[in-house]
């Protein structure tokens, strides 16, 4: 019998939703236990699992997978890798990510421990395939045009400002790589939209994107999970100008993200301690099985 990762969630929102999906039809991961802020309140769907509110009350975990806002990661990434967890979360703040990850690096080896940072599709496998372009066509230019769909990570950021009873962030492509972030908001009684909307506006995951912000009575009649990327790289092989290259597709945005976690837990542990990004790793790790099966079927 083959011996299953034992991997705890930590979070339930979208992400963590998806990973008990992912995780109950991969045939080499278990899942040990849900960490959540309150335990007493479980939804039915749970009560087949251990519940409970600190890593540190399971036992026997070899990964957490981290389902939590890109803003309180490094905390609970440095909690799990204290007690030789390994772990994998899906932050978002591409400017910081070079940071969260020297950062974890640090941490993990003394640990002798492994965290993959940024393991969702965008960053994270997008980023494979940007690498991959750039090494066809050194120099050039990509762009990435997200959308339209829901951003989980603008979601999460418009939700946390004061007077915010819910929200939608959906991600509308304008080209060459420029965004417009249309923000749907239902507003706590004695709050004013203008208030909110500024406070939305200057925050780092809008600041630099066309932003509107709007009034809504119901978020969850707007609510959809599907989302999409294009990216195009127009440059040279050599001296050979003109190679154009383009990737396409249309998701499930907190499914695809549970996919890629799952599969970044898998080829933790076929790595040295430290942390790493998905660019760094070779992406046969990814899968599960003997390597030479995959290079027999994929090469």
């Amino acid at each position: 019998m083959i011996k299953k990762t034992r991997a705890a969630i930590i979070g339930y929102g979208n992400i963590g939703k998806y990973v008990i999906d992912t995780i109950l039809h991969s045939s080499d991961f278990e899942i040990v236990g849900i960490v959540r802020r309150n335990p007493s309140d479980t939804p039915p769907e749970l009560k087949n699992f251990v519940i409970t509110d600190s890593i540190t009350k399971l036992t026997n975990v070899d990964v957490a997978i981290l389902c939590l806002p890109s803003r309180i990661v490094e905390n609970a990434a440095k909690e799990c890798l204290a007690l030789g967890i390994n772990t994998v979360d899906s932050f978002d703040i591409h400017s910081k990510i070079l940071s969260l990850r020297n950062s974890l690096s640090v941490f993990a080896k003394k640990q002798n421990a492994v965290a993959v940072v940024s393991a969702g599709w965008d960053p994270g496998s997008d980023s494979i395939v940007r690498a991959l372009m750039q090494a066809m066509s050194p120099s050039g230019i990509t762009y990435t045009n997200f959308g339209p769909g829901m951003s989980m990570g603008h979601t999460v950021a418009a939700k946390a400002i004061d007077g915010v009873e819910n929200a939608l962030s959906m991600t509308i492509p304008t080209g060459t790589g420029i965004h417009r972030r249309m923000v749907y908001v239902e507003i706590k009684e004695g709050y004013k939209l203008d208030e909110i909307a500024h406070a939305i506006k200057t925050d780092d995951y809008f600041a630099k994107d066309e932003t509107h912000v709007f009034q809504v009575n119901d978020i969850n009649e707007l609510k959809d999970m599907g989302h999409g990327v294009e990216m195009n790289r127009k440059g040279a092989s050599g001296n050979t100008q003109n190679q154009l290259f383009s990737f396409d597709m249309k998701v499930n945005n907190p499914a695809l993200t549970a996919q890629m976690l799952i599969n970044a837990a898998r080829a933790s542990f076929k790595l040295h301690p430290g942390a790493y990004t998905l660019i760094e790793i070779p992406v046969i790790n990814f899968l599960p099985g003997k390597k030479e099966e995959w290079i027999e079927k994929l090469v």
